[in-house]
């Protein structure tokens, strides 16, 4: 018999952040392929280790509006462009708002990690994602 957490861990891929003149950061992501994972999310979660994060893949390349309706984690939201680049990071996100959180600019994905990884790693707007998302 399977466990829920080895289930969970199967689910998990690699991501790494590419932080302009920084060292590599490694995450463990899952991703979030189809309307109905997008739309839970993280919600109703109440802790995500520091490593691991949430990959949403629009599969299209469009202006995108992500909130935090029964997310309890606050989190950092990185839009990410097409070709991998970080368009606009959203720090710290408020817990619980329905307050929509803008792209700026069309996106093929947005990385979500716990609010403060992205200003404790130095990672920026122009920074680079790797994972095979961005590889098309």
């Amino acid at each position: 018999m399977t466990s829920g957490i080895a289930l969970a861990q199967q689910a998990l891929e690699a991501l790494s952040i590419l932080p302009q003149g920084g060292q590599r950061q490694s995450f463990q992501v899952e991703v979030a392929r189809n309307d109905a994972d997008r739309a839970q999310g993280l919600m109703y979660r109440r802790a995500m280790p520091a490593n691991q994060g949430m990959l949403f893949d629009f599969g299209r390349v469009e202006p995108v509006a992500m909130w935090m309706q029964n997310t309890y984690l606050p989190l950092d939201m990185l839009f990410i462009r097409p070709d991998g680049t970080i368009a606009r990071i959203a720090a710290n996100t408020e817990p619980l708002s329905t307050r929509t959180i803008p792209s700026g600019e069309p996106v093929l994905a947005v990385l979500e990690l716990n609010a403060g990884t992205a200003a404790r790693l130095g990672i920026k707007a122009g920074d680079r994602i790797d994972h095979p998302l961005f590889k098309r």
